[in-house]
C-alpha cells in the first residue's frame, strides 16, 4: 500500500497523548450515522452529549479535564438529538447545530466560556439555552452540515428529505435548494472556491452540484461497490477527487478521480478489509491525508501528488488499540507552529473521552519553518453572501502562520456579531427607559420638544 518517495514530512509523527492532555467523564450520544461526532475551531471544540434536549458539551483545546454530568455547563435547546454541528470558519465562537427536530439553531459562545477550570476540575456555570438564529425550512432530520470556505454566513445543510439546502444566516433566509437525490446523503463536500459542493450519497452516486443553480453538472454512478458509506474530498485546486468506501469484497479503498472525465477512477489504492468507514482528513495546505476509519485504532498518513503514483506514504502515521468513534481535525490557525505542529486530530472514543493526536515534523531548529508551513486559509472571509450569490468567485484569504506577521497578514479582524432576540428586546428595554428619563428632565425644565 502507497509508494514512499523523500518529502519534508516523510518523518511525520504522533506520540500517544498523556491523560492529562484529554477531555473525559462525557457519556457521547450514540446517534449512529455517518457524522464525524466531533467538530472544532481554533479555540473550542464540540460533541453531542446523550440524552433528551439535544445537548452539547463545548470544551476549550486549552482546558482538558473530566466533564461532570449536571455540574459542567453545556449547550442545549434543540427538541431532539443533535445529529451534526459546524464551526463558522470566520468566527471562532460561532456554533451551528441540526437535530431530529428538523431544524438548525446558530449559537455564539461567550469569550469567557471556561467550563473547565486551569487544574483540570469541573467548573460550574450557566448553561447556553438561547440560540441567535433559528432555520427552518427541512421536512425531516438534519443530518449534516457545512459552512461555505470563502463566503461569509453562508451553510449548507442535507436531510432526510433528500434535499440540500443553502443558507444565509446572516438574513435567515434559504438560498436555493437541491432535490436531485434519490437517497440519503452520506457526506456533502464545498470545492475550494465553493462554487461547487459534491454530495455522496446511499445510492453509491456522487453528485457535483452548481451551489446556486442546485443542478448537477457531473456524477459518479458507481464510486463503490460496496454497502458501507462514501466519504468525498477535493483535492485542492488539482481537479481531482478522492473518495473513500468499500469494494464488492468488502475490503476498504481509496479512489482518486479526474473531474473532467468521471467514467472510471485515475487509481483505486486497497487498503484493508476492516468494517469501519474511512474518514479522510485532507490537509489542503501539505497534501497531507490523514486517513482514520471508524472502530480502527490507526491512522495513515500519506501524500498526494497529482500524478502517478498520487499517494505517497509517510512514516507510520499513530497506531493505537483504542477504536475510533469519530474524528476532526483542529485549523490550521490553532497549532503550535513553533514546536512544529502540522496537524492536530481529535479523536473520539467510547471509553477514554477525547484525545487530541498532534502530528509533528522533527526539526532541530527552534525557530519558525517556513518550508513546512506554506500560507494557510484566514479567518477573513474573500466575499459576502450576497457577492458570492450574485456570481463573486474567489479563493480563500490566506494568512502566513508565521508569529511575526500575524498582526500584518490581515488575519484576526473581528467577524461581524450576531446577537440574540433576547439580547436585542433587552437593549431596546434599556433605550426605552433611558428615553423616558431624559423626557422627565425635559419636562422638568420646562423644554419643549417632539413627544411623536
Amino acid at each position: 500500500m502507497f509508494k514512499i518517495r523523500t518529502s519534508k514530512y516523510r518523518h511525520v509523527f504522533c506520540d500517544a497523548p498523556k491523560q492529562e492532555a484529554t477531555h473525559t467523564g462525557f457519556r457521547l450520544s450514540t446517534v449512529t450515522g455517518d457524522q464525524q461526532y466531533i467538530k472544532a475551531s481554533t479555540k473550542y471544540f464540540a460533541v453531542a452529549l446523550f440524552g433528551g434536549g439535544g445537548a452539547v458539551y463545548v470544551g476549550r483545546h486549552d482546558r482538558p479535564g473530566r466533564f461532570v454530568p449536571g455540574h459542567t455547563p453545556t449547550l442545549h435547546g434543540h427538541a431532539g438529538a443533535i445529529l451534526d454541528f459546524e464551526w463558522n470558519p470566520f468566527d471562532d465562537t460561532m456554533l451551528a447545530t441540526a437535530s431530529e427536530d428538523t431544524t438548525i439553531k446558530l449559537w455564539s459562545i461567550p469569550e469567557d466560556w471556561e467550563p473547565i477550570a486551569a487544574n483540570g476540575q469541573s467548573k460550574q456555570g450557566t448553561d447556553i439555552e438561547e440560540s441567535l438564529v433559528d432555520l427552518v425550512g427541512h421536512a425531516k432530520k438534519v443530518n449534516l452540515m457545512r459552512f461555505h470556505p470563502t463566503a461569509a454566513n453562508v451553510l449548507a445543510s442535507s436531510s432526510s428529505d433528500y434535499t440540500v439546502k443553502l443558507w444565509d444566516i446572516e438574513t435567515s433566509q434559504e438560498l436555493s435548494t437541491f432535490s436531485e437525490m434519490q437517497d440519503l446523503c452520506q457526506d456533502i463536500v464545498w470545492d475550494y472556491k465553493g462554487d461547487n459542493y459534491a454530495t455522496a450519497c446511499k445510492d453509491k452516486s456522487v453528485r457535483f452540484v452548481d451551489a446556486r443553480s442546485a443542478h448537477v453538472g457531473n456524477m459518479i454512478k458507481m464510486a463503490h461497490d460496496g454497502v458501507k458509506g462514501v466519504k468525498v474530498c477535493y483535492m485542492g485546486q488539482s481537479g481531482k477527487v478522492l473518495t473513500t468506501g468499500h469494494s464488492r469484497a468488502s475490503g476498504r479503498e481509496v479512489k482518486i478521480w479526474d473531474l473532467k472525465s468521471l467514467d472510471k477512477p485515475l487509481h483505486v489504492e486497497k487498503i484493508d478489509t476492516a468494517a469501519g468507514a474511512l474518514m479522510p482528513m485532507y490537509d489542503v495546505d501539505t497534501d497531507v491525508i490523514y486517513l482514520c476509519g471508524k472502530g480502527d485504532g490507526n491512522i495513515r498518513c500519506c501524500e498526494f501528488e497529482d500524478k502517478e503514483p498520487y499517494f505517497h506514504k509517510l512514516n507510520d502515521g499513530f497506531r493505537s488499540t483504542v477504536p475510533l468513534k469519530g474524528v476532526c481535525m483542529v485549523p490550521k490557525r490553532g497549532l503550535d507552529i513553533m514546536q512544529c505542529e502540522t496537524a492536530r486530530l481529535l479523536k473520539v472514543t467510547n471509553e477514554q473521552g477525547v484525545q487530541p493526536l498532534s502530528f509533528t515534523v522533527p526539526r532541530k531548529s527552534d525557530a519558525f519553518q517556513p518550508d513546512i508551513y506554506p500560507n494557510t486559509a484566514s479567518n477573513v472571509p474573500a466575499h459576502s453572501a450576497q457577492e458570492w450569490w450574485g456570481g463573486s468567485s474567489k479563493g480563500p484569504m490566506t494568512m502566513s502562520l508565521n508569529p511575526r506577521d500575524k498582526s500584518t497578514n490581515g488575519a484576526g479582524k473581528a467577524p461581524k456579531k450576531f446577537q440574540s432576540v433576547a439580547s436585542l428586546s433587552s437593549d431596546v428595554k434599556k433605550l426605552a427607559a433611558r428615553i423616558r428619563y431624559l423626557e422627565g428632565k425635559l419636562d422638568a425644565a420646562g423644554i419643549s420638544y417632539d413627544k411623536k
